[in-house]
């Protein structure tokens, strides 16, 4: 039992050297760890209790289980910058460089007989609209990607410059109420709350149908901030949606409520709009 606890705290040294440079199979193979700690923990406890030899399993501190997931974070936003460079020099570069090669065919048609200028016109059009608008897109997913300047402006203040900006984008009404006091969280911490903000309002708008969404910031009391996002769309059940691949934005919202000590809940139904909840507890009175 002992060396298994000692070859899985092996593993976890050296999750903790890659983690700077993660990815997706990392971050698989971190969860994977996760369980299997929890599970050598029982088992160490069990055969203590059974075997009556006192054998205590070697637990984690408190302190090593959040570096950890801090690491876990960190290295999740690492990511992102990752992909925002790539797609930034890659798929929206070539759309820039597609869309100027048009114009000047769209300017090269005037040498074209005149029988066969108006339809090539009228295609290029067609292909600068299609491209314009996939730009649009592109630069949109950099947008969301790219992490907010919360040290500049505050995480009330990232949050209302992404909601004006989600508002013009998606044309959906867009309400909020975002209390500007400072919380009191690590940097981390603030950077979690706002993806989970993000990532709801992204689920309202690919799947709820939704003419307008709430989205409250604000103290409760004096030990917990709130964190609410309410929608007026279709709704959904939740209990279905579990089993499906849409739940992959709930489960990405939930682990990072975990991460960083917060405690999530979604609830909706078939017609009802859905309302998503991020409670997570601040450091004493500001």
């Amino acid at each position: 039992m002992r060396r298994l606890q000692q070859q899985v705290t092996k593993f976890e040294r050296a999750y903790q050297r890659k983690s700077s440079a993660d990815d997706e199979a990392t971050r698989r193979a971190f969860r994977r760890l996760r369980q299997l700690q929890l599970v050598v923990e029982h088992i160490g406890s069990s055969a203590a209790f059974l075997g009556g030899s006192g054998m205590a399993p070697e637990r984690r501190t408190p302190d090593d289980h959040l570096a950890l997931e801090r690491r876990m974070l960190e290295s999740l936003e690492a990511e992102r910058e990752r992909l925002v460079r790539e797609v930034h020099d890659g798929p929206a570069q070539v759309l820039a460089n597609a869309i100027f090669e048009l114009e000047y065919l769209d300017r090269m048609t005037d040498r074209v007989p005149a029988d066969a200028r108006a339809g090539m016109r009228t295609e290029i059009a067609a292909l600068k609209t299609r491209f314009r608008s996939s730009l649009d897109g592109v630069r949109a997913m950099i947008y969301d990607l790219r992490p907010p300047v919360l040290s500049e402006l505050g995480l009330a203040g990232a949050m209302r410059v992404y909601l004006a900006e989600y508002e013009s984008r998606y044309g959906l009404k867009v309400l909020s109420r975002l209390e500007e006091r400072e919380t009191g969280f690590d940097p981390q911490q603030e950077l979690a709350v706002y993806r989970i903000m993000q990532e709801a309002l992204q689920n309202t708008q690919k799947h709820a149908r939704a003419t307008s969404v709430r989205v409250e910031w604000e103290r409760d009391g004096p030990a917990t901030w709130i964190l609410r996002c309410i929608d007026d769309g279709s709704g959904f059940d939740i209990v279905r949606a579990a089993r499906q691949q849409r739940s992959v934005g709930l489960l990405s919202m939930r682990e990072r409520a975990e991460l960083i000590g917060g405690r999530f809940d979604v609830r909706s139904a078939p017609g009802q709009g859905t309302t998503v909840t991020l409670r997570i507890d601040a450091k004493g009175d500001q």
